[in-house]
């Protein structure tokens, strides 16, 4: 077994997980969300969905990709992980008044049960996303 070596990754380094002997990395990346998928991906969920509002030109949003890529990868079978770019998707974003990004929202039963706005740590955002996972 080796370490996680896909240097396309965003600080591909920080990877934790261990694959298989071909060494390719098959972490669950973060679902890409849109004003299109929103309602079916998100809010008809039978699993709690983070959301990571984000923008390409945001600093802090590329600070904060890397522990997404991971909680992705960490709670697949748990919840949903996932992205949404605000300034391709103006709708989601203004219907959640988004006036700062990052900006991170937990829903739950098709609704925003919580959210962080701006850079925080990943212990922070496991916190959140704990008290509406269903531990097996």
């Amino acid at each position: 077994m080796y370490r996680c070596s896909c240097k396309v990754r965003y600080f591909w380094y920080l990877c934790t997980k261990v694959f298989s002997p071909e060494n390719i990395c098959i972490m669950a990346k973060p679902v890409e969300f849109t004003d299109a998928n929103f309602e079916s991906v998100v809010l008809q969920s039978d699993k709690p969905v983070l959301v990571d509002f984000w923008a390409e030109w945001c600093g802090p949003c590329k600070a904060i990709a890397p522990v997404i890529e991971q909680l992705a990868g960490e709670y697949e079978t748990t919840a949903v992980i996932g992205k949404l770019d605000v300034d391709h998707n103006r709708e989601v974003a203004s219907k959640y008044r988004i006036m700062g990004i990052p900006t991170l929202m937990v829903f739950h039963g098709g609704q925003m049960v919580d959210q962080i706005v701006g850079l925080a740590p990943k212990s922070r955002i496991e916190d959140v996303l704990k008290k509406y996972v269903t531990v097996a």
